[in-house]
């Protein structure tokens, strides 16, 4: 009989089966994943053969190359209910973030000056905003109530009539606490505001139709959803109205210029149509792992999980262990990949401003591992993650 909680692994992949983990083992999914193997063999043909300028389109080399890059739009688009037309490349997540926020601030400048965000957004939207104030906007950062969510109806009393744009990501990258941007999105449409949402971590884990959601802007990484790096999308709402950040040659009709990664574009079309078609098992397959993990942590001593336990994704699991410091802990545990925090903050000693924003106290939110599953995950890896953890935890 098959163990529904043996994941299919990568090809180039050389674990022992599910009773027998290999290490190290991987659990810091959140901060970025592996390239599935199908998604490399796809991108391979684009580096090496077919790798033409997809803009020089007076012979084959360029032709294959454009055709390919307007197939992985459609694949992109698809994932989240969109029109291909509406999907511009971009390096990534940071950079859609950037684009989005400053492109339409700066566009929409003349109908006012007024932005809001959550005070647990990733650093790519904080501190684009904080940019945005030292050019003469005004930004609201809202906190989140302490599980983690925005309370829409103090999103709705925020907004201001020169309020011209809000930014609230759809799952935290920290906690995994998924907001309530369909209500947001709703709110927003009925007082002309633009809603931009950063889907890094929702991308290939959630079902997404910017439509129901009310989004106008939305930002994804390929590297979230086992496609390459450095290559991400920005969805533009069409007659949105966005300043481009990049000046140059004037691709992606106008919005972002620079010769187009083929083969990175490729990648992250292959990772969103894989996202598609599996999404639904895959995430199926994952919650029941994350039941077991979260039982098994249940009964350790003196640990919080933190941000809601039902509105979340099943890949992520935040939790404090009390008594000592996360990183410290993490060393105890040399054999596992997880985060102390996100993957931008750790470099930073200071307790997470995400875990902060929820009103735990210093001690506890320099305790939090952020622990988060994928697609190579099995039973035996997280069996092996809590037997460690008890003999790391006394």
């Amino acid at each position: 009989m098959t163990d529904t909680l043996t994941p299919s692994r990568p090809a180039a992949s050389c674990r022992c089966p599910d009773t027998t983990p290999a290490l190290p083992i991987y659990l810091d999914y959140a901060a970025t994943t592996p390239v599935d193997p199908r998604v490399a063999r796809a991108m391979l043909e684009f580096m090496t053969e077919k790798f033409g300028n997809p803009a020089s389109t007076s012979h084959a080399f360029g032709q294959d190359a454009a055709l390919a890059v307007a197939h992985a739009r459609r694949q992109v688009a698809a994932l989240i209910g969109a029109p291909a037309a509406d999907i511009v490349w971009t390096s990534g997540a940071t950079e859609s973030n950037n684009l989005a926020l400053k492109g339409a601030a700066h566009a929409n400048r003349a109908r006012g000056r007024h932005l809001i965000t959550m005070s647990t957004e990733h650093k790519a939207v904080l501190d684009t905003m904080r940019r945005l104030e030292t050019e003469g906007f005004e930004v609201t950062c809202l906190a989140p109530q302490a599980d983690g969510l925005l309370d829409p109806a103090a999103f709705e009393a925020a907004l201001r009539p020169d309020t011209i744009l809000a930014s609230v990501m759809m799952v935290n990258n920290e906690i995994g606490v998924i907001q309530p941007i369909a209500a947001l999105g709703r709110i927003c449409r009925a007082r002309g505001v633009l809603l931009h949402v950063d889907a890094a971590q929702a991308g290939g884990k959630l079902a997404i139709d910017v439509d129901q959601l009310g989004a106008d802007l939305l930002s994804l990484s390929a590297h979230k959803l086992y496609g390459p790096k450095g290559i991400g999308a920005l969805y533009v709402r069409s007659g949105v109205a966005l300043e481009a950040q990049m000046d140059g040659g004037g691709h992606e009709n106008g919005l972002r210029s620079g010769t187009l990664a083929s083969h990175q574009i490729v990648g992250m079309g292959e990772a969103c149509a894989l996202a598609q078609r599996e999404m639904a098992g895959e995430t199926a397959r994952i919650a029941l792992l994350q039941e077991r993990l979260r039982a098994g942590i249940e009964a350790l001593p003196g640990v919080r999980f933190n941000g809601h336990l039902e509105q979340r994704i099943p890949h992520n699991l935040n939790v404090s262990f009390a008594g000592g410091g996360a990183a410290a802990l993490a060393d105890r545990l040399p054999d596992i990949a997880v985060s102390a925090g996100s993957a931008c903050n750790s470099a930073s000693s200071a307790p997470s401003y995400v875990l902060r924003a929820l009103g735990l106290d210093d001690a506890l939110a320099r305790s939090a591992l952020r622990i988060t599953l994928g697609r190579y995950t099995g039973a035996a890896d997280v069996d092996y993650l809590l037997q460690q953890l008890r003999v790391a935890l006394g």
